[in-house]
């Protein structure tokens, strides 16, 4: 705990008058300003839409970098700066300002947002040409760039929960931007509904911090952590991590992210590598004093992070669409983030973060130069041969590649070292370390069957098409093209994979340095250090265990898939198709979530139409039957009148005759 008395102790200082902190809350307003305009006004701008996106977000990014170069030159125990732009919500004991926390945390993610956003942006350029609505999707990605930096920026818990709404919104208008076909308009409402049961723990979590610490300020909460009842600590520990669990994709919440893939690749990358699946590890990573509070809490994230990693990896070992593999390799790789934040290695969690931003966004925009060039096939079985037509995104792609499996010296390689090296020192991480190195021998096969099967061996398109196993789920697959000449996209898809290749091959720099690394030594006034506790293996030992894992892994996939898709087993067919169908968990959510809360919805329905609609409806309808059987004796017309009184007297004197005459004969028999 003598870490979270250091980092709460640290201080906090207001931004100086006219310094680039005091000028920060500009980032989401520029991007922000351009989306309107292009959404506005965009289709008159034609191309040039793209060309200002892309400008708007290489200003940011360039602001990004002069704020973080000003935060460097600043001493370490004063690198916590905020800036108020103005009061916002002042209700009662509730006072919350539109402000900014700038620090090394919110720096290194503002870094990884604009840099990787930017190059998603130019890259998009020869991706959309020719969409009908190109301005729009421009429109939406400069909004999504600025929802994701005001919840880095949010100096409150309540201005980053904006932010963490924000990315919801704009994930749904890009997971459904061809919302004219139903399965992507369906993916949208599904990653937007799923989303909004984890923001249900983020809501009640700010209730419960508010009423403890009595301010949603970050700058009074973090402070706090070690002074409110442990109760409530826990409590807004798995809260939290209900909402994480939403926006970073992990168990139970994970279900959406496979099917946003709906949406345009560019979009899947930004996604995945840069904003919205980031989201919950930074919130973990920014409640660091909150969490080490609470140990046992710590290891319910890691916890669910290593199920997550590994069951996410099983799945992506049988899947057959390029970007829907990339997609479970996500979850899978936030898992082991979650990992880390869970046992406290908050710094070795945000590496990983930085690193996969890299390779991430590489293999889904090579993803999508594949498909580009395939005429937007996405069935591995039906591609191969593709690096002699496509050096560049093969070269790119391999390096990618290398680096998420874990090869030596690539950014991935010392990530995911540190991660497994925390697992190792902590009391209780065996479990987490055997599912961690799993995790791992099985994300290098199937990332060697991913770049295999789509840019070595024999090309299965084209006349020349190599035959496909008959009992490798052939009669599923789409047939394989025979007019195409895939080729290399045009320079805007094809500087982004390079840069981002030489970020995938390099990003293992931010270990140089101190004895943890530049980066554990940058964040160490923004996260709470890790503390070892236990010594499960050494790490020498470690690291050659993990070395010979990845290499393995990538050897077996490589000649497994040498010759192509392979031939299943019958023995291993039911295995391979119920890996191949996610495990069926939509199907159990389904029958245990939507089956129920559709019958639940329509007997409510039932209940308000007839029985609550049905008795007021009643009284109105027998209320109309009368009114409308009165006004029958109102005709107007005089002889109608004169006939109804001459009626009545008649009917008067039967009546009076009729008693008389009754009358006259009960006398008669001596009645009384």
């Amino acid at each position: 705990m003598m870490a979270v008395s250091a980092l709460a102790q640290a201080s906090i200082v207001t931004a100086p008058a006219g310094s680039p902190a005091a000028w920060a809350w500009l980032l989401p307003v520029v991007p922000a300003l351009s989306a309107g305009v292009l959404l506005l006004g965009g289709r008159r701008l034609g191309r040039g839409a793209g060309w200002l996106a892309v400008a708007i977000s290489a200003i940011t990014l360039g602001m990004a970098g002069w704020l973080v170069t000003w935060l460097a030159a600043r001493p370490p125990g004063q690198r916590r700066v905020t800036h108020t732009v103005a009061d916002w919500i002042s209700a009662g004991e509730l006072e919350v300002g539109w402000a900014v926390l700038v620090d090394p945390l919110s720096a290194a993610m503002l870094l990884l947002v604009t840099g990787v956003g930017t190059l998603i942006h130019l890259y998009s350029i020869g991706y959309m040409a020719g969409d009908e609505r190109f301005s729009r999707f421009f429109g939406y990605l400069n909004l999504f760039l600025a929802a994701m930096l005001v919840l880095v920026l949010g100096e409150s818990l309540l201005v980053l929960f904006v932010g963490w709404e924000l990315v919801g919104l704009c994930s749904y208008l890009l997971i459904g931007f061809w919302f004219d076909e139903r399965p992507n308009a369906s993916a949208a409402k599904k990653a937007f509904v799923v989303n909004r049961v984890g923001d249900v723990g983020f809501l009640v979590a700010m209730f419960v911090v508010f009423g403890a610490v009595g301010s949603l300020s970050l700058t009074q909460v973090l402070p706090a952590a070690d002074t409110v009842a442990g109760g409530l600590v826990v409590a807004v520990g798995v809260l939290l991590l209900l909402g994480a669990t939403g926006k970073s994709a992990q168990i139970p919440l994970y279900v959406w992210l496979p099917d946003a893939m709906a949406g345009p690749t560019p979009v899947s990358a930004l996604i995945h590598a840069a904003t919205m699946v980031t989201a919950g590890v930074y919130l973990v990573a920014r409640m660091s004093p909150w969490y080490a509070q609470v140990p046992g809490v710590g290891m319910l994230v890691a916890a669910i992070g290593a199920a997550t990693a590994l069951v996410a990896a099983l799945i992506a070992c049988a899947q057959l669409d390029l970007k829907r593999i990339l997609a479970y390799s996500t979850i899978s790789q936030l898992g082991y983030m979650f990992m880390a934040v869970g046992v406290g290695a908050y710094g070795a969690g945000v590496f990983h973060l930085l690193t996969h931003g890299f390779f991430k966004a590489l293999l889904f925009l090579a993803a999508g130069a594949v498909m580009h060039a395939m005429g937007e096939h996405t069935d591995i079985r039906v591609m191969g041969g593709l690096a002699r037509a496509m050096p560049v995104t093969a070269v790119t792609a391999g390096l990618a590649t290398l680096a998420i499996a874990g090869f030596p010296l690539t950014a991935g390689f010392f990530s995911k070292e540190r991660i497994l090296a925390a697992t190792a020192d902590t009391d209780g991480g065996a479990a987490l370390l055997v599912v961690g190195l799993i995790a791992a021998a099985l994300t290098a096969f199937y990332m060697a069957r991913w770049f295999w099967l789509i840019f070595m061996g024999r090309p299965r398109w084209g006349r020349g098409a190599a035959p496909i196993p008959a009992d490798a789920g052939r009669s599923t697959a789409p047939p394989p093209p025979r007019d195409l000449h895939p080729h290399e996209a045009g320079w805007t898809m094809a500087v982004p994979l390079v840069l981002l290749a030489v970020g995938s091959a390099a990003g293992g720099l931010l270990t140089v340095g101190a004895e943890h690394g530049l980066l554990a030594q940058w964040l160490a006034p923004s996260v709470v250090a890790f503390e070892s506790s236990a010594h499960l293996i050494g790490h020498g030992l470690l690291q050659a265990i993990a070395i010979t894992l990845a290499l393995a892994g990538l050897a077996a996939g490589a000649w497994r898939y040498r010759a192509g898709p392979v031939a299943t087993s019958p023995a291993s067919a039911p295995v391979v198709g119920f890996a191949r169908d996610a495990f069926r968990v939509d199907a159990l959510l389904r029958a245990a979530v939507v089956t129920p809360g559709r019958w639940l919805a329509e007997g409510a329905v039932w209940v308000d139409t007839h029985v609550i609609d049905g008795a007021v409806n009643g009284a109105a309808r027998l209320t109309r039957g009368l009114a409308q059987g009165g006004r029958q004796l109102q005709t107007g017309l005089v002889r109608g009148y004169a006939l109804a009184v001459l009626v009545g007297a008649v009917v008067v004197l039967v009546l009076l005759a009729r008693t008389n005459l009754t009358a006259a004969v009960f006398g008669a028999l001596g009645a009384p």
